[in-house]
């Protein structure tokens, strides 16, 4: 039965990658799942994690960072391409997704020189928590710079409310984390294939995982989340965030 669930959701994100630029409405997607609306949204959710409409969302603004780095295509047309009716909240929904506004991304060649935080702790009284754990080489055991953090969903987009880069697999710490209910996310790039992914779009060489939900009270002692890396796959939300520039971190560590 799982199996079948997941053709699918494969069917239907297949589907959204065609359409991009069309409007595509849950009816539609439910009846390319061949399933009933309410019943496709819960089935999709669950394979997923998140929902269609995020999903399509997500994969709207992954295509849209291609087009940017691949072509010479203005930041409105790229817009209408990835269908947005409006410049100006595709550009806002954009940097609030990658971290970069779309014409910076482009001239920074889709890489970040580094990662903002949101949910700074103001006092005692958000002060709740560290969350600590170890990230596990993928399968192949080759892997680049690993990104960590916490966000409030399940898509890698937008600052995350704590991070963290290590240089290889292995322990990790998030301090100071506010309370709230959070997703830990991990992802890295095959070392050399940095530039590809971020042109490109090479989920193969995009190395993914996650834990959670993971809450946080005053009342809760968090457990270890660990992480495993796994190749990202076709059912994985796309990573919004702007990959850290890994040439800026080595000149860094050999000025430090």
């Amino acid at each position: 039965m799982e199996d079948v669930l997941e053709k699918a959701v494969r069917r239907v994100i297949e589907t959204m990658r065609e359409r991009l630029g069309d409007e595509l409405t849950i009816d539609d997607m439910a009846r390319t799942a061949m399933f009933s609306k309410f019943h496709f949204s819960r089935v999709f959710r669950q394979v997923t994690g998140v929902s269609p409409g995020r999903f399509l969302s997500a994969l709207r603004l992954q295509e849209a960072k291609r087009l940017l780095l691949s072509t010479s295509l203005s930041v409105a047309d790229i817009s209408i391409q990835v269908g947005y009716s409006s410049v100006g909240t595709f550009s806002s929904r954009f940097k609030s997704c990658v971290g970069l506004a779309p014409t910076t991304y482009r001239q920074h060649g889709g890489f970040a020189p580094l990662i903002l935080t949101s949910g700074k702790s103001d006092g005692e009284e958000t002060r709740s928590a560290t969350v600590q754990g170890k990230v596990w080489a993928p399968p192949s055991g080759q892997c680049g710079l690993i990104f960590v953090g916490l966000f409030p969903t399940c898509i890698p987009q937008g600052p995350p409310v704590r991070c963290a880069v290590l240089r290889r697999p292995g322990p990790y710490v998030l301090e100071d984390v506010p309370q709230g209910t959070w997703h830990l996310l991990a992802h890295s790039v095959a070392p050399g294939s940095e530039k590809v992914v971020s042109s490109l779009g090479r989920e193969q060489s995009l190395y993914v995982g996650g834990y959670g939900p993971i809450t946080i009270r005053r009342d809760i002692v968090v457990k270890p989340a660990d992480v495993q890396l796994r190749p990202m796959g076709a059912l994985d939300p796309p990573v919004l965030l702007a990959l850290l520039d890994v040439r800026l971190v080595a000149l860094n560590s050999v000025a430090s």
